[in-house]
Order: structure tokens, then C-alpha cells, then sequence
């Protein structure tokens, strides 16, 4: 008997350098525990044993029959040209009816030799139609001999896997290799500790490996996904529990307000009064801040629920106790953006060092990439004496060349854009490591929030501050209803005549090179028969039609960055009434009068980043509109996508729709790097109890063994993920 390959034995000592290359390049399969752990992502019956007189149309079916002649033809072609053509024709008879079989090419050899007249045998495929007669095409047949009665039994109601495959290497080729390494499964260490496995009833590994690749019932089946779904969820949130319980080891040094400082004068000048979820939040956050190890936590909001103003809080609470914060925006435009609203909210508390500046008050410094070289020499120097007590930037901020006098908390904008390394390196800049304040506007589900942040506390806003007013979204259907459209341009003018302002949204900028790009990315849901709208040519053909006479200004990414601040500081003052943009206005852009915004080619957006845009209006008094402009059809996927986000304002609704219409390697931030999403069966949506269920047993076990010496299988199955998808997971996108 050959010996068992090991599971780290390479692919190509088993089953030969040929499959072995096809599968490393193709699927990402490299040794024998990698091709164990490729499931099949269905499974074929072959179909209960039918009458040839009751075959259904365009079914699978097996049925047991007789063969009663078969003839062997050739033709021309064009790939036969000289006649060499062969078609393979056998009739087959059950006694309640007859049938057609046909093999081509060289698919012919093999049933010709073995398909005589008289040969009874199993046949399965689909059924098809040819000349008005009902045919199977190329069939799987096993020949019976003997005493047939339990093979027909066992093999008609055989589970067929299908295989994740690729072109050049089908769906049974896999399959066959799976039999040569399926031995090699009880050699799987198992890395569910046995009281955990025993007490939720899941079957030992090996078993699950054998049942997923060959199950004789559906029930073999569920058993198998039961318990591989318990090994992803529970081994990644291991990794991600030991990264909390890292962190917590971790000094830092506790932060409280004085009871009389910058903060305390901050809240006396609020014109408003702060929501209840505002309260109730920055009370999280404060106790955080008052502890001697480093505070991690997700601060979840709705679009214009008040995350800056929390933020902000939090900001002056750390430079009250002596320290200083570090405010990190993904984009330039946004650092502006948060520079210009943070120094307007606490007006001459922003204005320490300077004439006119409060007894309490701190310096607010920008620092970004295309500073000039003495702002920027300034701005490092304030941080460096502590003279500037917050600091909002760009990843510029991580620079070796930016020194802090004492950096207390560093305060990340729309985490989906940084990953865990660059906040390791702003964290590294403190004297002690930071408190950490991630904020997002991008709603995420539970289930979600655990899985991609499951190494921070979560905290979420779900209340709109006074004075927000409503946004009513509708889809105008330009393909259908054109007088749809020029609707919505009558109604961005009577907006504007109100005194109001205006957004109209592009999904590229339209200079050559975004063309190019735009033409291999855009994504809808039939073949694209144009490429996306532009900005530049959008805003021409307003500006000369629908909106001519009105002042129509454009923003893009592509814009030097002072003249982009300059575009926004007109917008933001009222001397644009129309922006036509790019995507760069998605977040953190707070134009209170604006209260329309026009999306163009909407369905090449996706949902959460349509809901993001779509919070850019209605901050003020006034009430908000939001069209939602396509040509695609009423019964594309795409419209109904823009009709869930017309009909509701809730982000966490809108946030599973999407992540139910998308893939989870999008969600889990790997839909970039192209790799496979090491969640093979666990879905992040549906496995909402495994998911939280694992998470506690994975902080219990952590808890008890932090470095897993009790526990060599799991140590081995956490060491495979973070080496493979270190860079995906912990990287978070």
C-alpha cells in the first residue's frame, strides 16, 4: 500500500508537475492540505432514475436503459474539412420509450468500443432537443454487468461535486485528484480545541474533509459545512482576539479632562446641545481615555450623525490632560475639509500662541503632502515643542521626519483606506503607544464590524443631530423617460433659485487617460455600450444647456490641490451654485445649503458609496433631494440596487443589501489584491451566530493561553492563515 502523502507534501510530487502548475497559478493550490481545503462549491444529483417516456426538457437525469443499435457517422466541417468529421449516434430503449445519444470527435472512441446493441447500461445528462427529437449529448455512462440492482441504486443517487475549476482545469479533473489526496485527511491536526468541538456537536475534522469531497447524503453535506464554517470563523477570530489581548498588555498613559479646561470651554460655546447617542459615545470614549492601557475603538455613524464632533471632543479631552492628537484623513481634500470645520467649531480656541487667542486655547496645524516647504517647516515644528495640540493630515503625518512633543491619540478617518502597518507607524510616534479612535460613515453589519475590525471595540452613532433635515431619494430612468431627466434639471434651477446649491456627481473625470481606465473598469449589468459620464464633459454641456446662466464649477481628483481647496472654499461660501464632481465629495464634505445632488450613471456606484454621497445634502434646515440617474433597464439588477437605496435612509439596511449582492472577499478588503478569500464557507451575512459565537469562545481560549502552548493544531491553523492572508486580513484593505 503507498504511503500517505503528508499535508504540507507539494502538489507536484502527488499528482505530477503538469496538474501541480496548472493548480498553484490558477487556484492558489500549492500542497496537499491546500487542495483538501478547496470545497466544492455545489454538488450535482445525477438525478432519480427516469422513464425515457417521462424525460423533462433541460433536466439532469440518469436512466437505466438497453442499447438498441448505434452508428458511427463522418461528415465535413470546418474544423473537418475533408470529411473526417465523426459523430457517434446511439439509440438506447427502457421498453417505455427510446432516446438518442450523440458523441463527437474524438469523445466517439471510447462508447463506440464499449456501447454494443444488447449493452445495458446508466446513462446521465441533460436533456436537450435536435431535429425535433429529445437527445442527451456526450452522457456519463457506467456500464452495468451482473447483478445491477444496488449499483443503478448507488450510483443514480450519487452527490457529484462541482468544483471551484478554471479553463484549464475542469471541475473532474479536480475531483480526480481529490481522490488520489483524500487518504491524507486523517492526518488533518485538528485546531478546535475537544471540549469546544464535543460541546457544540461538530464532527472531527478529518470526518468533516471526507464528507465534504465525497458525501453519500445531504446530511453528510451540512455536517461538513457545520463544522469547516466553526474552523474559519473561530481561527480568524483567534487572530483577531490576540491582537486585542496584545494590545491591552500595552502602556499607555491615562487621559482625563480637567474639569476647566479647553474642553469644558468648548461645550460652553456649542450653539446646540449634543444628541443623546453624541453623549452616550463620547462617555465610551472618556473611560477609554482614562485607562493606563491604549483605547481601540470603531466609531460607527451614519452619514451626518456628528462622528467629527465626538471626534473633536476626544481631541480637546487629550490635550486638556497635556497631550496632543493626530487627526489622519485619506485625502487631501478632506484634511482641508476637517482643518476648515475643526478651527470654525472652536473658533479662538484654535487660536493658542496668537493675539486674541482664549487662556485656553491650542494651536490647530495642517499637514499635508503639498504644503509649501516653510508652512510645513512651521507645522513640524509646532508639533515637535507642543505648541500645536492637534494636528490634522495625510498619511504624510506618518513621515519618519514628523516628531510629536507627546502624541496621545491618534483619531483615523475612514479606516477602509489604512491599513493596521500604517497605523502601527503613527502609533509608534507616541512616547507610550496612543489611544487609537477609528471613525467610519460606511455603516457595517455586526457580523461584519467583527470580522474585518474584530481587533477594536465598537461604538456606533445612529441618531442624526437636530436640524438635519430628511433626504428624499428617487430613481429617474433617463433610457425610459427622458422627460425624467429634464425634470431634474428643472429642479436643480429651482433649487438654486431659492438660493440653494447643487451637486451633480460623475463617475469619471474625462481626460484621455480616465477614459482608457474607465472603458476596462466600468461595471453594469449588461456590456457596457458607452463608457461612464465625465465630469469635464458633463459640466460643458450643462453649463451650454439645462443650466446655462447658472455659476457651474467642477472637482476632481486630478486638480492641483490648491486649486481644489479653492473650489471648495467658493462652494462652501456661495459663490458656486452648481459642483460637478467626481467621487473626491464622498465624504466629509459639509456644504449645509446644499440640497440637491444629481448622481449620473448611479448604477456604476455601489450602495454604500451611493448612500455616502447621498449625505452630502440635506445638513442644513432645508430639505434634501437625491436623484439617482440611469439608462439601465427596469428589470436589471442594477435598478433594483437603485430602487433599495431610493426606498430607505438606513445605512445598516443599505450596508446588507450590498454586502448580500457583492462577494465577501470585497468586504473583507481583498477584492484589490485578487487573492482567494480564505472564507471558503462561512458567510459573513447568514453565519451571523457562528461568527459572534466564535468570537467569545476565541476571547475565552485567548484569555486562558494567549500564545496557544496548549494548543499546537490551532497555533499551526493561525500560523497558515497569517502567513497566507496576513497581508488581507490585518491589513483590512
Amino acid at each position: 500500500m503507498d504511503p500517505v502523502p503528508a499535508l504540507d507534501e507539494p502538489l507536484k510530487k502527488v499528482l505530477g508537475p503538469a496538474t501541480a502548475k496548472v493548480m498553484a497559478e490558477h487556484l492558489g493550490l500549492h500542497t496537499v492540505g491546500d487542495l483538501l481545503h478547496h470545497y466544492p462549491r455545489r454538488y450535482e444529483e445525477r438525478g432519480q432514475l427516469t422513464h425515457l417516456a417521462d424525460l423533462p426538457m433541460d433536466e439532469h437525469v440518469t436512466v437505466v436503459a438497453q442499447v438498441a443499435d448505434a452508428r458511427l457517422h463522418t461528415f465535413a466541417s470546418s474544423r473537418a474539412p475533408r470529411g473526417k468529421g465523426q459523430r457517434l449516434e446511439v439509440t438506447i430503449t427502457d421498453g417505455s420509450g427510446r432516446l438518442q445519444l450523440v458523441f463527437f470527435g474524438a469523445g466517439v472512441h471510447k462508447p463506440h468500443k464499449e456501447l454494443l446493441p444488447g449493452t445495458r447500461a446508466m446513462f446521465a445528462g441533460k436533456v436537450s432537443v435536435f431535429n425535433r427529437r429529445l437527445q442527451l449529448a456526450h452522457p456519463a455512462y457506467e456500464l452495468l454487468r451482473g447483478d445491477a440492482e444496488e449499483t443503478v441504486e448507488s450510483w443514480a443517487g450519487a452527490l457529484i461535486p462541482i468544483y471551484p475549476a478554471t479553463a484549464k482545469l475542469e471541475s473532474w479533473k479536480i475531483g480526480k485528484a481529490l481522490q488520489t489526496v483524500l487518504p491524507s485527511a486523517q492526518e488533518a491536526a485538528d485546531p478546535l480545541p475537544e471540549p469546544l468541538r464535543e460541546g457544540r456537536g461538530l464532527v472531527p475534522l478529518p470526518e468533516a474533509l471526507l464528507k465534504i469531497h465525497r458525501p453519500h447524503t445531504k446530511a453528510d453535506i451540512e455536517d461538513a459545512r457545520a463544522r469547516l464554517k466553526w474552523d474559519e470563523a473561530f481561527v480568524l477570530q483567534v487572530a483577531l482576539a490576540r491582537r486585542r489581548y496584545a494590545d491591552a498588555q500595552l502602556p499607555a498613559v491615562p487621559r482625563r479632562p480637567r474639569p476647566d479646561g479647553i474642553l469644558a470651554a468648548f461645550d460652553d460655546r456649542l450653539p446646540f446641545t449634543l444628541t443623546e447617542g453624541q453623549r452616550k459615545v463620547s462617555e465610551e470614549i472618556f473611560a477609554d481615555l482614562a485607562t493606563d492601557h491604549p483605547m481601540h475603538r470603531l466609531l460607527q455613524g451614519e452619514v451626518g450623525s456628528g462622528k467629527t464632533m465626538v471626534a473633536l471632543r476626544a481631541m480637546l479631552a487629550v490635550v486638556d490632560a497635556g497631550g496632543q492628537a493626530a487627526m489622519l484623513a485619506p485625502t487631501e481634500v478632506l484634511a482641508q475639509q476637517h482643518h476648515r470645520s475643526v478651527t470654525e467649531m472652536m473658533g479662538e480656541l484654535a487660536e493658542g500662541g496668537m493675539l486674541g487667542g482664549a487662556d485656553d486655547a491650542t494651536k490647530v496645524v495642517l499637514l499635508t503632502g503639498s504644503m509649501g516647504a516653510a508652512a510645513r517647516r512651521q507645522a513640524l515644528l509646532d508639533l515637535a515643542t507642543g505648541e500645536a495640540g492637534i494636528v490634522i493630515g495625510t498619511h504624510a503625518l506618518i513621515e519618519d521626519k514628523v516628531q510629536f512633543h507627546d502624541l496621545g491619540l491618534v483619531v483615523v478617518d475612514e479606516q477602509h483606506r489604512f491599513g493596521v502597518e500604517q497605523r502601527d507607524a503613527l502609533r509608534g510616534k507616541g512616547k507610550q503607544p496612543p489611544h487609537l479612535l477609528v471613525m467610519t460613515a460606511t455603516p457595517i453589519p455586526r457580523t461584519v464590524a467583527m470580522t474585518v475590525f474584530g481587533d477594536l471595540e465598537t461604538s456606533v452613532l445612529d441618531q442624526l443631530p437636530a436640524g438635519r433635515s430628511p433626504i428624499a431619494s428617487h430613481v429617474v430612468p433617463a433610457a425610459d423617460k427622458p422627460h425624467f431627466l429634464a425634470r431634474a434639471w428643472e429642479r436643480v434651477r429651482e433649487e438654486v433659485e431659492k438660493g440653494h446649491q447643487a451637486y451633480v456627481v460623475c463617475p469619471r473625470i474625462g481626460d484621455e487617460e480616465d477614459g482608457a481606465k474607465a472603458k476596462k473598469k466600468s461595471a453594469g449589468d449588461e456590456a457596457e455600450k458607452r463608457p461612464p459620464l465625465a465630469v469635464l464633459d458633463t459640466a460643458e454641456q450643462l453649463a451650454r444647456g439645462p443650466l446655462g446662466g447658472l455659476r457651474v464649477e467642477v472637482l476632481h481628483g486630478r486638480m492641483q490641490p490648491d486649486d481644489k481647496d479653492a473650489v471648495m472654499r467658493r462652494f462652501a461660501a456661495g459663490e458656486a451654485d452648481v459642483l460637478v464632481a467626481t467621487t473626491v465629495i464622498e465624504v466629509g464634505v459639509n456644504v449645509p445649503n446644499a440640497t440637491v445632488m444629481v448622481i449620473m450613471d448611479a448604477d456604476r456606484f455601489g450602495v454604500s458609496q451611493l448612500h455616502q454621497l447621498r449625505g452630502r445634502v440635506g445638513r442644513g434646515s432645508a430639505p434634501g433631494l437625491c436623484l439617482l440617474v440611469t439608462e439601465m433597464p427596469e428589470a436589471s439588477a442594477a435598478r433594483q440596487r437603485l430602487n433599495a437605496v431610493a426606498s430607505t435612509l438606513d445605512g445598516f439596511e443599505l450596508s446588507r443589501i450590498d454586502l448580500e449582492q457583492r462577494r465577501e472577499g470585497d468586504v473583507l478588503g481583498q477584492a484589490q489584491s485578487g487573492t482567494r478569500s480564505s472564507l471558503r464557507v462561512l458567510a459573513v451575512i447568514d453565519d451571523e451566530e457562528v461568527i459572534a459565537e466564535a468570537r467569545e469562545e476565541a476571547t475565552r481560549v485567548v484569555a486562558a493561553d494567549p500564545d496557544l502552548e496548549r494548543l499546537p493544531a490551532l497555533r499551526t491553523a493561525l500560523d497558515a492563515l497569517l502567513d497566507e492572508e496576513r497581508e488581507q486580513y490585518l491589513e483590512k484593505g
